[in-house]
């Protein structure tokens, strides 16, 4: 009796491992079936700052032209305020499908750490699509510094503690934490002044009420094409069109690179096929020349990574700033 009905339970079973089996093929096709179709309808890319700035209008850029390369259009969407914390939570909390994109920057890293209760973590609730650019800065100063290359500069801040200051767009931006690692590199003490923005600095700095000023290469070189202020370093080793005769501070202090750096994410879990389609659709328009005229026209510099290289771009950006906001004791405004 018993080996009878063993029997007949036999092909039953088998039947229902087989059903098992292909229920298993048909859903590890499925994300490679949806990365064939994808996209099928528009692109959003959330951007965390008011319209006009700089990455908003590179985001623009993408935005105009990517529609030529996935055959959907993209569109940007502006969610302002913490910081771009506003957007990411948004674009954090979206559907992992690549429907929903973040164009975020450097001030995302740094904001976390500063701010280590907010929920949003950018190591972990988002995956990197792709590199996009960097935006250059520069160290700028009166005409009457008494230095005037990267070594000059270096020389006068550790001869001087604390006979100069100098003004950022903020606690906690890079330009803030860029002066600080050259601060930290050469045990100089140098006052920090942070401003509300950047729009104010160079025109204090040209009027004598600031000393030296961190600024966008772009902010900076129109006024020292003038004769106005004095470019004295570039943070990062940019090759970038017009600011030809800047040295880079890494002359007097080998290995010094600084620059923000703007990227694409998408929602954790997001599948790598749809990833790796969005960021190969990135390069491609990185690559077009009228995007590197667009970029330099924008003061950045077009830095394709892909997302895998991106993911350790900013686990290991982060090491750095985390390591400058403790080794500088820097808190955030209101803390």
């Amino acid at each position: 009796m018993n080996d009878r009905r063993t029997d007949a339970m036999r092909p039953s079973r088998r039947h229902a491992l087989q059903a098992a089996l292909a229920l298993a093929g048909l859903l590890a096709a499925a994300p490679a079936a949806w990365a064939q179709k994808f996209p099928d309808k528009p692109i959003r890319i959330v951007v965390g700052y008011s319209a006009g700035g700089g990455v908003d209008a590179v985001a623009r850029m993408l935005s105009a032209r990517l529609p030529a390369v996935l055959g959907q259009q993209v569109l940007v969407e502006n969610r302002t305020g913490a910081t771009g914390l506003i957007a990411a939570d948004l674009v954090a909390k979206a559907p992992p499908d690549g429907y929903t994109l973040m164009m975020g920057d450097s001030a995302l890293l740094i904001a976390k750490l500063l701010q280590p209760k907010i929920a949003i973590d950018p190591l972990t609730s988002f995956k990197p699509v792709a590199g996009a650019f960097v935006s250059p800065l520069m160290i700028v100063a009166g005409n009457d510094f008494p230095a005037k290359t990267p070594a000059e500069l270096v020389k006068e801040l550790k001869a001087h503690p604390g006979r100069y200051s100098y003004a950022s767009s903020g606690v906690g931006t890079v330009q803030h934490l860029g002066f600080e690692m050259l601060k930290q590199s050469t045990g100089a003490f140098v006052v920090h002044v942070p401003y509300r923005g950047a729009a104010q600095i160079v025109p204090d700095v040209v009027g004598g009420q600031v000393p030296l000023g961190v600024v966008s290469a772009t902010a900076a070189m129109a006024q020292s094409k003038a004769g106005k202020l004095r470019a004295l370093a570039l943070l990062n080793n940019a090759k970038l069109e017009g600011a030809e005769g800047v040295a880079p501070l890494a002359e007097a202090l080998p290995g010094f690179d600084v620059a923000p750096r703007i990227f694409l994410l998408a929602p954790a879990g997001t599948p790598n096929d749809v990833v790796d389609k969005l960021s190969a659709a990135v390069k491609t328009v990185l690559d077009m020349p009228e995007t590197g005229t667009a970029a330099a026209a924008q003061g950045t510099l077009r830095a394709y990574a892909t997302p895998a290289q991106l993911g350790k771009d900013m686990a290991e950006e982060t090491t750095r700033w985390k390591r400058i906001i403790t080794d500088q004791r820097i808190v955030a405004e209101g803390n």
